[in-house]
């Protein structure tokens, strides 16, 4: 059975803060949307499913994110993921410049955990703690002339 990957999902506590984060990375919004309703509570799970959402995609089309902020029920704040934790980890980016991607995420108060590290002068990588405590890893390939 073939199998392809559709999106990666987040929840976070202001959906207008985090399209802004992710669209001034250079992603962009395929839509918008409020989901409710009985197929709501049967896809996720839980009873009163309320949200709104947003796709947002890469400028090559291949990946997409989709960002959701819950109405009901009250989202639960837990702290930020650490890089070691089982679960969740990271959403990850390719970028022309990670300088310049840098600065778009600190003009959204978002900074790296540690710093840049380069990887065998094959890429330069930073882990941000972006909106809602995301962690999103920024890597710019150094091979590309």
């Amino acid at each position: 059975m073939p199998i392809k990957f559709e999106n990666v999902g987040i929840a976070v506590r202001d959906l207008e803060e985090a399209i802004a984060f992710f669209t001034d990375l250079g992603l962009t919004v395929l839509g918008r949307d409020t989901v409710s309703g009985e197929w709501a509570d049967t896809a996720v799970g839980l009873d009163g499913n309320h949200a709104r959402i947003a796709m947002l995609q890469t400028p090559d089309g291949t990946g997409r994110l989709e960002l959701f902020e819950y109405l009901h029920p009250e989202a639960i704040e837990t702290e930020p993921t650490r890089p070691h934790e089982i679960g969740m980890h990271r959403v990850a980016f390719s970028v022309d410049d990670i300088d310049e991607s840098l600065g778009i995420a600190a003009r959204h108060g978002c900074h790296p955990l540690r710093g840049v590290a380069n990887y065998q002068d094959a890429y330069k990588l930073a882990y941000v703690r972006g909106p809602s405590g995301i962690i999103v890893m920024l890597a710019e390939d150094l091979t590309k002339s």
